[in-house]
């Protein structure tokens, strides 16, 4: 008689229960069907009135290239901006004193309730309110990067200031209670106690809100800055190939975005540390779990 060793000691084997795996057909189904829909879609685009190979030749070149670097420079400087203003105005807004919480409250009422076009717009022809600045031409002053990243960066900063108070306030107030009784400072407590708690409500809308601020860029072409609108502009004025051109944008677009998601989902990773006893799993992770679910699904 065959036995089977198991902690308890050894069963006999025709005692043991063989484990049959459930099958999932329905799996199999969706999974060929959505595949056959992704096949007939790239099958459509191949056969379209475009012009691939135009597309190909200038996903590397100096324009394209150059387009990505400022689209990432802007991007990058303008949430850094909005950052920096959506802290103080969420604290500000949280504050006790009228003015400050009024003040607050009017900044993000103006740039959220208008177009982020027009406020681009408004800096690029700030002369006509203000000719110069402590004596100097203010068409001089403001390039189109300064232009993009006022126009940017203080929109975004309305935005950001909602997310940050919606992460202190995300905090429980005993915390800032025990900090007080040990004698912190407001300041100090807001820096050191509050915040840091508050980052794991705060970094995925503002990840989410960097990665919108890639394609928000986009319209920074009014002012003539240098991104991947205006270069792929410049370039499909000459060879009219403007779908051509577009894909190429398209194209680095889903590269920086690419970029920064994966970022962000380490970032928010972790965070999580101090809240989850289990981590998320990460991308590869999920990837061969998903491997293994096809695998035994046969």
């Amino acid at each position: 008689m065959t036995s089977v060793h198991t902690g308890a000691g050894e069963v006999p084997a025709e005692h043991t229960i063989k484990a049959i795996p459930v099958r999932h057909y329905g799996r199999w189904v969706s999974a060929v069907a959505v595949l056959l829909l992704l096949a007939a879609l790239i099958a459509a685009f191949a056969g379209a009135d475009i012009q691939w190979s135009i597309t190909g030749d200038n996903l590397f070149t100096s324009a394209s290239v150059s387009g990505a670097w400022h689209t990432l420079l802007i991007s990058v400087c303008a949430m850094a901006l909005g950052l920096l203003l959506g802290v103080i105005a969420a604290v500000m807004r949280l504050s006790q004193n009228p003015v400050t919480s009024s003040v607050a409250w009017g900044y993000i009422w103006l740039f959220r309730g208008t177009p982020v076009l027009v406020q681009l717009l408004i800096w690029w022809n700030l002369a006509l309110v203000f000719p110069t600045v402590l004596g100097v031409s203010t068409n001089t002053l403001v390039t189109p990067f300064v232009a993009a990243l006022l126009g940017l960066g203080i929109n975004e900063g309305a935005y950001m200031a909602e997310i940050v108070r919606a992460g202190i306030q995300s905090v429980d107030e005993g915390q800032a209670e025990a900090a007080h009784a040990l004698g912190l400072s407001r300041a100090k407590t807001m820096r050191r106690i509050v915040l840091p708690q508050a980052m794991r409500v705060i970094v995925p809308p503002t990840g989410n809100e960097f990665i919108n601020m890639l394609k928000t860029s986009s319209l920074a072409y009014v002012v003539t800055y240098g991104e991947l609108m205006t270069k792929a502009k410049d370039v499909y004025t000459n060879n009219l190939a403007v779908m051509e051109l577009l894909f190429v944008t398209c194209f680095w677009y889903l590269v920086l975005t690419t970029i920064f998601s994966v970022g962000q989902y380490y970032l928010e990773r972790y965070y999580a540390k101090g809240a989850t006893r289990t981590l998320p799993p990460t991308p590869l992770q999920k990837i061969k779990a998903n491997l293994l679910s096809l695998g035994r699904a046969r």
